[in-house]
Order: C-alpha cells, then structure tokens, then sequence
C-alpha cells in the first residue's frame, strides 16, 4: 500500500493507550481479592492502519473505546492471584475480539501490599497473532 510520499514501507502502525485505571480485586493474599486496589493498564496494538488514515473511516480501524471497555470489563468483573494472568487474559481477548496483528500489554499494580515504598509493581507482556 503507497502512503501519501507514494513510497511502500514496513507496517509498524500502533494505536497506543496509556493510563486506564480501574479499581480491580486481584492478588495472591484474600484481602486484595476483598478489598481490591487501583490498577493501570498501558496497551499498543498493531495493526495495518493505513486504509483509516487514507479514507477517514473509524470502520478501517480499531474503536480504542471498545478496547478501553474490554479492558476496564476484564479488571472489574474478573479476578486473578498474578497480573501476569490479568495481563495475558487481556492480551488473549483483545486478539480474539479485534484485528491486531500484535497486543503489547503493561499491568501495573499501584499500590502492591509489601513494606517497601514504591511505585508500582508491574508486567509487560507482547503477544502477536498466530497465523
């Protein structure tokens, strides 16, 4: 596919959200099962978005409200011990339900229940498609 230079190139296209929170029950101890924290989730997804920039058309790409939704739907309504298995459902079910080529997922944990002081706690994961 030309872009507009009319010169053929690597399709590294990515739709990027940064920053969605929500407040999620997922943890190894009871208590952060009961209680729940506030988590944040980063997402890029990969895909072919040329035919959205070059006809303007939300049906040639990804509806990011949608992914935003899923993912907000998984945190709250669903509960794990590992964000590792929070983050590998979200990669799983957004590459089941849209057409990315590739999901890259961080989970953070903002507040892990340990002693020390920091941050957050998080996972990153990157799952492509199998063909």
């Amino acid at each position: 596919m030309p872009t507009l230079l009319g010169v053929y190139h690597d399709m590294t296209d990515k739709i990027i959200l940064k920053g969605i929170q929500f407040h999620g029950y997922h943890g190894v101890a009871e208590a952060e099962r009961q209680i729940g924290q506030k988590y944040e989730i980063d997402v890029e997804l990969t895909a072919d978005l040329s035919a959205a920039g070059q006809t303007d058309d939300l049906t040639h790409t990804i509806d990011y409200a949608q992914v935003v939704e899923l993912i907000i739907t998984i945190g709250v309504e669903q509960s794990f011990q590992l964000i590792e298995a929070l983050a590998e459902t979200i990669a799983k079910t957004i590459l089941d339900g849209f057409s990315v080529d590739e999901v890259h997922i961080i989970v953070k944990k903002l507040s892990p229940p340990i002693e020390q002081i920091l941050s957050y706690a998080a996972v990153e994961i990157h799952r492509k498609r199998v063909s």
